[in-house]
């Protein structure tokens, strides 16, 4: 059983639910879309300052990167959340650079949830109908939409379960 990342729902807006999720820490690769899953899944496998494994853990974070920002590489990016008992100073520091760990701060999200699997054309239509929700209820919105996926490619495609999310003011 894969430990996933815990909140609290603050309110709900129809289909879209406001959610209060704690400080995270983040294995993260920048730029290599979903080949970067394979370099975090030799992270967490032991490759390490430790050569500890990391227990698996749902969701897959992945975004967009702007590139009005400071642009790392602007192309996408893809996260692993730790377990909740990690911080930035306890997780094993990765031996490939390109794998990158970040503390995140506690925060408000709307997320909208849906299932099969995940696609472009599905994804923009869920963030449309997110924002149209949020813009109705005059929720304020800031940063960049990401989405997270909860389960391994080989689940049936009707049982995923998959998130878009985007950073709303608490």
């Amino acid at each position: 059983m894969v430990d996933t990342l815990g909140y609290r729902v603050v309110k709900k807006l129809g289909k879209v639910e406001i959610r209060s999720y704690p400080r995270m820490v983040i294995a993260k690769v920048d730029g290599y879309g979903d080949g970067g899953f394979n370099l975090l899944f030799r992270f967490i496998a032991g490759e390490n300052s430790r050569k500890a494994k990391v227990a698996m853990t749902a969701p897959v974070l992945s975004e967009n990167i702007p590139m009005t920002a400071p642009v790392l590489s602007g192309g996408r990016s893809l996260a692993f959340v730790m377990p909740e008992s990690y911080t930035i100073e306890t997780t094993p520091m990765p031996v490939d650079e390109r794998v990158k760990i970040v503390e995140i701060p506690a925060r408000n999200l709307a997320a909208l949830r849906f299932s099969g699997r995940w696609n472009k054309g599905v994804f923009d239509a869920r963030l449309k109908e997110m924002l149209g929700e949020l813009q109705r209820a005059g929720t304020g919105i800031k940063g960049e939409v990401f989405s997270m996926r909860y389960n391994a490619s080989f689940t049936p495609w009707f049982l995923h379960r998959n998130e878009v999310f985007i950073e709303v003011p608490p």
